[in-house]
């Protein structure tokens, strides 16, 4: 598997190069789970060097019953995300340099201290700040939504695209983190609502299950590094116009898609 491994990592790292789709390597390789996060880990160790850029983050996928089935699993999983993927509330994003991008409203924990496996959940609400979000998933694959396979998805960087934020704040109480309520606007027209419940029942579940896997892969949180816990609501296709994402806890953020 490690010439499949390289080439499979080749194939994925030209497609965002010369910014032109593939067909899904599911219909030429048969990857698991454990492989697909190397080749993932070895495609970040590619854009890094090529983008001079460097691991700001991860997020976190599947989080709902729904999204899971996409891909025939029954957990999440998560993306790596990097310096130059990362906007502020207010960018404008041109659709023109992604592939074919959605619309995720996510709340994006910022870690203020390292955490491993061992702590705990009085711990970990002590050591993060939150912020609204919208992830804005893509992936390098010809009609890539809803078509892929687990393989397909995570050796991909399980379609990370780019993560929006606004600012961040203290965070609320665990109970209080499944309570969150979202609206989701396009151009001052309401098109989803949702509430964080839907992310594995509470977005501190997502961010502990990432611990986790991370621990897994010899890899830990370091302070400083952003996490997309999930989305509230079943993705949305990106099209031209401005997207609000009104939060009743941390606040609003809003992003701008031009041609």
């Amino acid at each position: 598997m490690t010439q499949h491994k390289k080439e499979i990592v080749n194939t994925l790292f030209k497609a965002q190069q010369n910014h032109e789709p593939v067909e899904f390597i599911s219909k030429t390789y048969e990857v698991e789970e454990p492989v697909a996060y190397q080749i993932q880990d070895e495609l970040i160790s590619e854009l890094k060097k090529a983008d001079n850029s460097e691991i700001a983050g991860y997020k976190v996928s599947m989080t709902s019953a729904e999204t899971q089935a996409y891909a025939s699993t029954d957990e999440p999983a998560y993306g790596t995300i990097l310096s130059n993927k990362v906007v502020k509330s207010g960018d404008t994003v041109a659709l023109s340099k992604l592939f074919a991008p959605l619309i995720e409203p996510e709340l994006v924990f910022v870690l203020t201290a390292d955490l491993t496996i061992s702590a705990s959940d009085e711990e970990i609400l002590q050591s993060i700040k939150v912020a609204p979000g919208i992830e804005i998933p893509d992936a390098r694959y010809i009609d890539w939504f809803p078509n892929f396979t687990l393989g397909d998805l995570i050796s991909d960087n399980t379609a990370s695209g780019l993560v929006a934020l606004g600012e961040a704040a203290d965070p609320v109480s665990y109970e209080d983190f499944a309570k969150i309520t979202l609206k989701l606007s396009h151009n001052d027209e309401e098109i989803a609502t949702g509430v964080s419940s839907d992310v594995l029942d509470n977005p501190i579940e997502a961010l502990k299950w990432l611990i986790r896997k991370l621990d897994e892969q010899g890899k830990h949180l370091h302070k400083g590094e952003i996490v997309s816990s999930g989305t509230f609501v079943p993705p949305v296709p990106a099209k031209e116009g401005t997207y609000t994402a009104e939060y009743s806890y941390p606040g609003a953020i809003q992003v701008t898609f031009e041609k």
